[in-house]
């Protein structure tokens, strides 16, 4: 008992001494400056202060498809958007590869956080504002044509909390990828919006689903609209417990034919 004591402190101890490295180490962020590149050390700070978070919350993340996913090349990752928790379990099961979303602009007023994610090139919206947020979306596109990170974005523009599987597209997005020449990684997010009701009485299972890799030469040949309808019908068959019914039915169909 005396050594789990100890053992004890000593993780409370590393535990406030990590706290307090993440207080002074955002207390020099300039909050004006947007970030062209993605800070190794803040990008550290990022994957290893969410990584704790979801232990404390209790998520538990089922990943699928991580083949979809480019190892040699920037991407735009694309998907659905259902809690404010969706870039945050994306952003942790891609830790090697610097995604940087677009992100509406309270969010970079999150205590501490919302520093950190601007020193890992994260980009603000102006959603309200046409130009601004073209420029927005031209700075993303130079981002990865640079090599400095991948992005991720979310087509429906805001979080859905309608009853409907997808909120309208903004198809303006896809041209992320047309101008960086890269390819798209659609992924599909469910359980997210779960974790705030669970995470004091029991573990939220949340699966993160990357369900394919659109190829720069699809990319370049569609135009955006195409992408767009793309995009959904793809998620739109993934998420739809319709489609799985009628999939796991045929093949009972073809098992019992057998």
């Amino acid at each position: 008992m005396k050594y789990l004591g100890i053992c004890l402190l000593a993780l409370f101890l590393l535990f406030v001494a990590y706290c307090v490295l993440i207080v002074v180490s955002t207390l020099f962020v300039d909050e004006s400056r947007e970030c062209e590149k993605s800070s190794r050390y803040f990008r550290f700070l990022l994957n290893s202060s969410t990584a704790i978070a979801m232990v404390l919350i209790r998520v538990k993340l089922h990943v699928s498809g991580m083949e979809n996913v480019p190892t040699d090349s920037r991407f735009l990752l694309v998907g659905n958007h259902i809690s404010n928790y969706d870039p945050i379990v994306t952003w942790l099961v891609l830790k090697d590869r610097d995604l940087a979303f677009i992100s509406k602009p309270e969010n970079f007023k999150v205590p501490f956080w919302g520093k950190i994610i601007r020193k890992c090139a994260f980009m603000g919206i102006d959603r309200s504002n046409a130009i601004n947020a073209a420029r927005t979306l031209n700075a993303a596109a130079e981002k990865i044509k640079k090599d400095y990170v991948s992005v991720g974005v979310y087509p429906e523009g805001t979080r859905n909390k309608s009853e409907s599987l997808l909120l309208p597209f903004h198809t303006g997005i896809f041209r992320i990828a047309q101008k960086a020449d890269v390819p798209i990684v659609v992924c599909a997010v469910r359980g997210t919006e779960n974790i705030h009701k669970n995470y004091i009485r029991r573990r939220t299972h949340v699966y993160v689903d990357f369900l394919e890799l659109i190829p720069k030469e699809q990319v370049h040949a569609c135009s955006t609209n195409e992408l767009s309808t793309h995009v959904r019908e793809s998620l739109e068959s993934f998420l739809d417990p319709k489609s799985k019914t009628e999939e796991i039915n045929d093949n009972e169909k073809v098992l019992h034919s057998v």
